[in-house]
């Protein structure tokens, strides 16, 4: 036997030998996303072009395109996934409007195949995989910084994201089950701030002359810098608000540090998040044993670390993870 042919012998004995996998060169993942009118939802977009780009052109996968509704609307984005089942995409990777009102549509994908991953927004057809963070956790966990931080407690302002969505109903959740932990707090008023810092600062800054003094402001993410805005305009002192990592409220808060030592956290699942929900369905397609549920820890930045965070945190920007390859493996392989 020459040298060749035994190492053909030899390869041919470690492929046997070696877990199969399918090649997901011809694979196409498409991206359903219900919202882009925040700086969480656009820096998660630039995480999925940044990570998916590199993806398709070494061929890992022959396709990853975003696609987003013009309208946060749960029938626009059915139709939207129904639209990438007639175009034949193997996996759809959905930041859902709705846990349940997509239910339909993502049934439909199974039914023809397809893949489905949902992220951040998730959804409850069982059919679906669903990658999130313990969103009650994070609500509970501001009041229990506000806790610490005044043990006397006092009256709290709510500011809620975008309504009849679940991440919003789960951090809501939280923060009331927060609350009753601990009873020396009162949600005095509650707002929508649609996780964004204009809409949130009108909408503060209407329901203000209503609200009895507060002591702290509980946070959804991208609406601690305009609830700022709308508490300095008055003649009210600063509660403590608590942040939501995106840039504009790091920097307001370097700024009341260095000014007056002024103390809070900030807290938010990190925009990668879509990144991580990419190679999971990429492993899915490869034959990689998924389990249905992966929890992700969110990104809470504290007093001290403050700078380096916001250091890194590009200007407009959030503070932000994505995930590689072996990233997704490894939290795969965690939740087995």
């Amino acid at each position: 036997m020459n040298t060749r042919t035994m190492l053909l012998a030899s390869a041919a004995i470690i492929a046997a030998t070696m877990p199969t996998l399918a090649d997901t060169s011809d694979k196409k993942i498409a991206l359903s996303n219900n919202y882009a009118g925040n700086s969480w939802r656009q820096a998660m977009l630039t995480s999925w072009e940044k990570i998916t780009g590199p993806a398709v052109a070494d061929g890992t996968v022959a396709a990853a395109d975003a696609y987003t509704t013009a309208e946060n609307q749960a029938t626009e984005q059915a139709a939207q996934i129904q639209n990438m089942i007639l175009q034949g995409y193997d996996a759809i990777v959905i930041n859902a409007a709705s846990p349940t009102a997509l239910n339909g549509a993502v049934k439909e994908a199974c039914d023809a195949g397809i893949t489905v991953v949902s992220f951040d927004g998730i959804v409850t057809e069982p059919c679906a995989w669903r990658i999130a963070v313990d969103f009650k956790e994070m609500g509970r966990s501001q009041v229990e910084y506000l806790a610490g931080a005044m043990p006397d407690g006092g009256n709290l302002l709510e500011i809620r994201g975008l309504a009849g969505v679940f991440v919003d109903d789960e951090i809501s959740a939280g923060i009331h089950e927060g609350v009753a932990q601990f009873p020396q707090f009162k949600i005095a008023g509650s707002v929508h701030g649609d996780w964004a810092q204009d809409v949130a600062q009108k909408a503060v800054a209407g329901l203000l002359p209503s609200l009895p003094e507060i002591v702290g402001v509980v946070t959804q993410g991208g609406d601690g810098y305009g609830a700022a805005q709308a508490i300095a305009a008055t003649d009210r002192p600063m509660p403590t608000i608590v942040m939501g990592n995106r840039e504009d409220e790091l920097k307001w808060w370097k700024e009341q540090k260095d000014a007056n030592g002024y103390t809070t956290m900030s807290v938010s699942i990190a925009p990668g998040v879509s990144t991580l929900a990419f190679w999971v369905a990429q492993q899915i397609l490869d034959g990689n044993d998924v389990p249905k549920d992966l929890t992700v820890p969110f990104l809470r930045i504290d007093q001290d670390n403050l700078e380096a965070n916001l250091a890194n945190t590009q200007a407009g920007g959030v503070a932000n993870v994505e995930y590689s390859q072996s990233d997704a493996i490894a939290v795969i392989d965690g939740a087995k």
